[in-house]
């Protein structure tokens, strides 16, 4: 039997944000997140040796980022993309994300703010990341200074894009070293609305509310990244219909037991196996949707995450 409901988040779940898609506009959401990372302030975040805001090549025009460094050495470079249902989420609100990204792997970590929905929907988002990467690989020395140790990672909304962006760059011939996948959707076609679509993954209904993701509000993030719900199809949206994934970046998939996405993910872990990708998948037992960014307040989130982490910082050191 699954671990039961780590008894800390069970607390915290009625505090967290995005639970109401009736109410919930984009702004709303936006400022949701923002306040649940300012509620954070007075507890300093993680120390990395700097930060600087910078600016990277998007598909259409420069892109806010962020880049952390560990030190002032040669060491591997991640490309890292929040999650947000793509239309949250920015480069605030997952600082400390990727600080201790940093902290545990020891690269050079850029936190890219790709264009949202829905003032600009799908594949606005696919491009830009996957623009932000090529851009970053073709000025590596200004970053980790080892094209052999470039990685993608993301969360969420950010797992979905980290998964289709290592795809097209493999397509590009783009060498990747790894990528972390962190609650990743992988498979969108019906927008979660589909009756037929949603049964394939048994996750969608047992984790359907209650657990903070629900999956009424994965339809609504899905609704405006989406201007049609057939475009799930197509595995810039859905990384799990890409055709082929062999060749792929070897991966480190996490996913969560009480969260609706769980079984896509499980999916996407199995379909790179199959391809003779290396993978290590973490099924997240005991925890929701977004525990990588609970890690302060419970322990067995902070476990999870850390492993994944290590995890990680090995296939980044073995290099492409």
């Amino acid at each position: 039997m699954p671990a039961p409901l780590d008894p800390v988040i069970a607390q915290i779940i009625p505090l967290l944000p995005l639970r109401d898609p009736a109410t919930m506009t984009p702004q709303s959401a936006r400022e949701a997140l923002r306040a649940l990372a300012a509620s954070r302030a007075a507890v300093p975040p993680p120390a990395v040796a700097s930060v600087a805001d910078i600016q990277v090549k998007g598909a259409a025009g420069p892109l806010a980022a962020r880049v952390y460094r560990p030190d002032s050495g040669r060491s591997p470079t991640v490309v890292f993309f929040h999650g947000g249902g793509w239309v949250a989420g920015d480069l605030e609100t997952h600082d400390r994300q990727a600080r201790w990204l940093v902290i545990e792997t020891g690269a050079v970590v850029v936190s890219v703010d790709y264009r949202r929905p829905p003032e600009i929907r799908f594949p606005g988002a696919f491009e830009d990341a996957f623009a932000a990467v090529q851009d970053v690989a073709g000025r590596i020395d200004a970053f980790g200074g080892d094209a052999s140790r470039l990685g993608v990672a993301g969360d969420s909304a950010g797992g979905n894009l980290a998964a289709v962006a290592a795809i097209a760059c493999r397509d590009a011939g783009t060498r990747l070293a790894a990528q972390l996948l962190v609650y990743p959707v992988t498979d969108a076609l019906g927008n979660f609305a589909d009756a037929k679509e949603n049964a394939r993954f048994p996750s969608r209904a047992e984790n359907a509310e209650g657990y903070f993701l629900s999956r009424a509000v994965m339809e609504w993030f899905c609704g405006h990244y989406l201007a049609d719900g057939s475009q799930g199809s197509d595995w810039r949206v859905s990384p799990l219909r890409a055709k082929d994934h062999a060749g792929l970046a070897p991966a480190i998939v996490c996913t969560a037991w009480f969260d609706p996405l769980r079984d896509e993910g499980s999916a996407y872990a199995a379909a790179l196996e199959t391809a003779d990708v290396p993978v290590r998948h973490h099924p997240g037992e005991g925890l929701i949707h977004g525990y990588f960014g609970l890690g302060e307040a419970s322990a067995a989130a902070k476990a999870e995450a850390q492993r994944a982490r290590a995890d990680f910082k090995l296939l980044l050191e073995r290099g492409a």
